[in-house]
């Protein structure tokens, strides 16, 4: 009997669209001999499910499933990918635990924790992770520019605490244009993250669990044509993503240590992709990413590639371990 599968996408964040490529490659590449998939639409005015066909059905919040053609849908398990909310700060993930259903995604306390920044650091630097110098606001807090400035220096990176996508990040090089930069990551989230600027290489570390293990993927160096990793360079080619990155031995050893530190610290499961500078070969840790693009371009699936892991594969180990846990 086949398994049926949910793929979750769109969710109630500036990244809908990103998430709805995630989902329809998922869609694409799982096994028709071993799965039923249906794409379901997690919107902000429907949830619906869409047959082959692309007619939609609504969803029954009561058990998350559809009835179609007088057949109710009940699904064996939920592949999460939705980046933002709901599906990435585990309130989606709360809701399935309570059903009782399997899903891809990490536990919903881990996946709130790694949603927010300013949490995620507090926890990794008790454990001796190395991070940048940082300031933390809430909305309606007193903006003390000199105190910031004195603090985490310049120039200094501002972005919403809880988004993706680099949505609402600025990089700021004079103090006059700090307070603009904090207005535009406030329209984005209501908690924002100052954090000092850090000369060194940027790399992207995917770790994930596949075949009951957890597996460190090869490094991606990330190389912006842009003043830094932004929107442009992440989804309309202004960058270079260079896999297995350009990195010594050692500094390779040490990124891949961290990495996995990083995982088993934050108590992780399915995917994750942690950000990184390495500043004088020691790496210093940014954010990690628990829905990760899932595109064929995506970071994780080229890490993934480099070590014989197709699309495929990487998305029916997904939903094994889900089923085992």
């Amino acid at each position: 009997m086949k398994i049926t599968v949910a793929i979750i996408m769109g969710g109630y964040s500036s990244e809908v669209n990103i998430s709805m490529k995630s989902g329809n490659v998922v869609y694409q590449h799982l096994n028709r001999d071993i799965y039923r998939p249906f794409r379901v639409h997690i919107l902000k005015n429907e949830w619906v499910a869409l047959d082959e066909d692309g007619a939609t059905y609504s969803i029954d919040k009561s058990d998350f499933s559809f009835t179609a053609k007088d057949e109710k849908v009940n699904f064996d398990c939920i592949f999460n990918a939705i980046h933002g909310a709901p599906g990435e700060d585990g309130s989606l993930v709360a809701y399935f635990e309570t059903l009782g259903m399997r899903h891809t995604s990490a536990p919903f306390y881990q996946m709130a924790l790694t949603f927010n920044k300013r949490d995620t650091l507090s926890v990794v630097k008790q454990y001796g992770i190395k991070t940048a110098k940082s300031v933390y606001l809430n909305e309606g807090d007193e903006i003390l520019q000199n105190d910031i400035v004195e603090k985490v220096g310049l120039p200094c990176f501002v972005k919403p605490n809880k988004a993706g996508s680099s949505f609402g990040i600025s990089k700021v090089y004079e103090q006059q244009n700090l307070l603009a930069a904090i207005q535009k990551a406030f329209s984005e989230d209501s908690e924002i993250l100052i954090e000092g600027f850090l000369e060194g290489i940027e790399v992207s570390v995917g770790v994930i669990q596949y075949a009951g293990q957890i597996k460190v993927l090869p490094i991606t160096e990330i190389v912006s044509d842009n003043d830094f990793f932004d929107y442009e360079a992440k989804y309309e080619g202004k960058s270079q993503e260079i896999t297995p990155a350009r990195l010594s031995e050692e500094t390779k050893l040490r990124v891949e240590e961290e990495a996995r530190k990083v995982y088993q610290i934050l108590q992780m499961s399915g995917f994750s992709r942690s950000e990184f500078i390495i500043v004088n070969d020691e790496p210093h840790f940014l954010e990690m990413n628990t829905v990760p693009g899932l595109t064929e371009e995506s970071i994780l699936p080229q890490q993934a590639n480099e070590v014989g892991i197709s699309l495929a594969s990487l998305f029916d180990n997904a939903i094994k371990m889900a089923l085992k846990s």
